[in-house]
């Protein structure tokens, strides 16, 4: 299974999740270092105060990007980092860091690919209203400049977002992200706001510079009935479901509008908050779409309504036996062919796509002589490659591929439990070892395809 000439591989991670030195060098503090202070909101009472410390490891990480063969290492930059109070002046010392980061890259070889936000939000802002409220989009859009400014003449490839969904309804309907709130129309004005966001940033981007590629990361599914689910509720839910998770984001980004059954479970919660202009902003031109898969949604009836998605009536992810990851996701490779080809086929205005995550959590044993042998990584991704590859195969314009994550991290509401890195860490010690799925990888991009 050989891959385009060119096809950039890779790995990525977020700022909240690896940096740590969440009170240094001027950094204010985030939703998440509030979220995670509410009992029980994170497991173990844990939080990103120092997670892998990358703000001072950074050399060494990157060091060991180059050891294992990555073209590209996917970061995000954290705003309470460059703007405390997400707005005002800017923390030089916090901007410096990315400089250095980027700069150290270079040296090695590895394409920055900079995602601007990956859910850390400066606590001011969420103070002011956060992103139910139409103001952060423009704070959003000077946040924007602000780094593109620094970097955009080293940086060839930016998100602004990193999977709005979770930015919305996970974070403001379901309660299980910060800000923790469950309630459906802050996460519906959410949805327009963040996307709202988006498409101003791209606008304050490109007037500084229309060379580099920009971009969002969306984590869009499948959806489908359990086996032997069937009836009115769960078509009704899997339409509903489908239209939060995908089409609401696609048809807005690529088409300017939202799409008409989704505008109509959301008038009882009160709606989108649109105004004359705001599609045209946020269906600006995109250069690339990243696509974050982990697992097909599928859906069985629940005892209540859902959620997470308004409207949708009582349905509930109801995944068949089988093998699943340590959180319980199921294994799904075959979705991800489906996914892509269905992205090309139902919205062919699309940019080329790239994988920008796909991962699985598993924590197994040191050996003695230090190794880990994870083989169900392994195998994971090799099915999910095995998978892109046969999008590809198939038509689809893939350029990349990206693996979640390059390290263990603090992994948002599990906490420390749950460890996706391709490389262990030691969270008492800090000691990276790589594990065997990292050195298979290493192969795997040396010869730019997969082994029969």
């Amino acid at each position: 299974m050989r891959f385009p000439p060119g096809f950039i591989w890779g790995s990525g991670t977020s700022s909240y999740q690896v940096e740590g030195a969440a009170q240094e060098d001027g950094r204010g503090p985030s939703i998440w270092d509030t979220f995670a202070q509410r009992p029980g909101a994170v497991l173990g009472g844990d939080s990103g105060a120092i997670a892998a410390d990358q703000y001072h490891r950074y050399r060494e990480d990157v060091a060991l990007l180059r050891e294992l063969g990555h073209r590209m290492y996917r970061f995000s930059v954290a705003w309470p980092r460059v703007q405390p109070d997400g707005r005002g002046p800017v923390n030089q010392r916090g901007l410096d860091h990315y400089r250095r980061l980027v700069d150290e890259l270079l040296s090695a070889g590895i394409a920055p690919n900079i995602t601007l936000y990956h859910w850390d939000l400066p606590q001011p802002l969420q103070d002011a209203g956060g992103w139910p409220g139409r103001d952060i989009a423009a704070r959003f859009a000077d946040y924007a400049a602000i780094v593109f400014e620094a970097l955009h003449d080293r940086v060839g490839w930016w998100a602004t977002i990193n999977e709005p969904w979770c930015v919305s309804l996970l974070s403001h309907a379901g309660g299980q992200h910060a800000p923790g709130e469950r309630d459906a129309g802050r996460a519906l004005r959410s949805i327009h706001h963040v996307l709202l966001a988006h498409g101003m940033g791209l606008a304050a981007m490109r007037a500084i510079d229309p060379t580099p590629r920009l971009g969002i990361v969306l984590n869009p599914a499948p959806v489908r009935p359990a086996p032997g689910a069937w009836g009115p509720a769960i078509e009704h839910g899997v339409r509903a479901v489908d239209g939060y998770r995908n089409r609401v984001w696609l048809d807005a980004l690529l088409r300017g509008a939202y799409p008409e059954d989704v505008l109509g479970r959301a008038e009882r919660f009160g709606g989108f908050p649109v105004l004359e202009g705001d599609l045209r902003t946020i269906a600006a031109p995109l250069d690339w779409l990243g696509v974050n898969y982990y697992h097909d949604i599928i859906l069985g009836l629940g005892g209540e309504d859902d959620a997470l998605n308004p409207g949708a009536g009582r349905v509930v992810e109801a995944p068949p036996p089988g093998e699943r990851t340590s959180m319980g996701w199921p294994i799904t490779p075959t979705g991800l062919t489906d996914l892509l080809l269905r992205i090309r086929d139902d919205w062919p205005e699309v940019p080329p796509l790239m994988i920008s995550e796909n991962g699985a959590a598993w924590d197994d044993p040191i050996a003695a002589d230090g190794s880990i042998d994870d083989q169900r990584r392994l195998r994971y991704l090799h099915d999910h490659i095995a998978a892109t590859w046969a999008a590809i195969d198939a038509g689809a314009d893939v350029r990349g591929y990206l693996v979640w994550s390059t390290l263990d991290n603090f992994e948002w509401a599990w906490g420390y439990r749950e460890r996706f890195g391709m490389v262990h860490v030691d969270f008492e010690t800090q000691v990276r070892t790589p594990r065997r799925s990292a050195w298979w990888l290493k192969g795997v991009i040396a010869a730019n395809a997969l082994p029969g």
